[in-house]
């Protein structure tokens, strides 16, 4: 058994491969399919103690903002990415006046925090950049992505019990498929995701009429936000020193989508 056991992990590792929208190799241990399906799961999980505390969509005007702003770069998303169509698409404002963060599951399930938008302050330009960052996370399967690492992860681990037949690591194995898409909004993204995202998300939000300069504001804004201390969403998006030269360039090549005339479509959420 332990003979065969490390082959077979390292075959579904080399061999479970997908590309991302930009052309790059991801291991996908997970579909796309079933980190959907997981994350559904996940977001009810973690909105239903929320729920019950009083913590969710705190402020009409603030849940109104969030919704037309996020639905108009949804729209965008549908219009380029068309499988999203079949999303089940939904954003929820979480009253933690401390937590700097936003998020974005697979299959559209997404959240920003009253912390982000009360310290940054961010114009809706800026809260744009945001949603549209989260949005790219969900489009380019990052979330199915990290999944497959954590799987992969566990793999090996499997392969530990089975070497050392100890239980210990065959319990810290097994994980529930909700289980794994709710840590992978926790677990900090690659760089490599991080440049994904900002690629896409620029576009996304310049689309749907949105300067895409905020991008560099937005940064300027979170990196002074934290103080000593660095906000959440700093510690699962992390920033390299180039973002905001790389964000200004990008900001150029997206200003014609900005400025097309005519009224952008609003994705109704529900």
């Amino acid at each position: 058994m332990k003979r065969w056991f490390i082959p077979i992990i390292l075959f579904f590792t080399l061999t479970a491969c997908a590309t991302s929208p930009t052309g790059r190799s991801q291991l996908m241990l997970v579909s796309p399919e079933q980190a959907i399906s997981a994350s559904q799961e996940a977001y009810v999980q973690t909105l239903q103690p929320l729920q019950k505390e009083g913590k969710l969509d705190p402020d009409p005007a603030t849940t109104a903002r969030v919704r037309e702003v996020t639905g108009r770069v949804i729209a965008q998303a549908i219009q380029l990415f068309p499988a999203s169509r079949n999303w089940d698409w939904s954003v929820r404002v979480i009253d933690e006046p401390e937590t700097v963060n936003a998020w974005c599951m697979a299959g559209g399930k997404m959240a920003v925090y009253t912390g982000l938008l009360n310290k940054v302050n961010p114009t809706d330009d800026e809260l744009a950049q945001v949603m549209a960052h989260e949005v790219s996370h969900a489009l380019a399967n990052h979330t199915a992505e990290k999944m497959s690492m954590a799987m992969a992860t566990q793999m090996g681990l499997m392969g530990v019990a089975v070497a050392t037949q100890d239980s210990a690591y065959s319990g810290l194995a097994m994980s529930g498929g909700a289980m794994a898409a709710a840590m992978a909004i926790t677990l900090p993204n690659s760089r490599t995701a991080e440049t994904e995202a900002d690629v896409i998300g620029i576009e996304l939000a310049a689309r749907a009429g949105y300067d895409p300069k905020a991008a560099v504001t937005l940064w300027e804004k979170m990196a002074r936000v934290g103080g000593s201390s660095q906000p959440e969403f700093l510690s699962t998006h992390p920033s390299p020193g180039n973002r905001q030269a790389n964000l200004s360039a990008l900001a150029d090549k997206m200003m014609p989508y900005y400025l097309q005339p005519g009224p952008r479509p609003v994705y109704q959420l529900r």
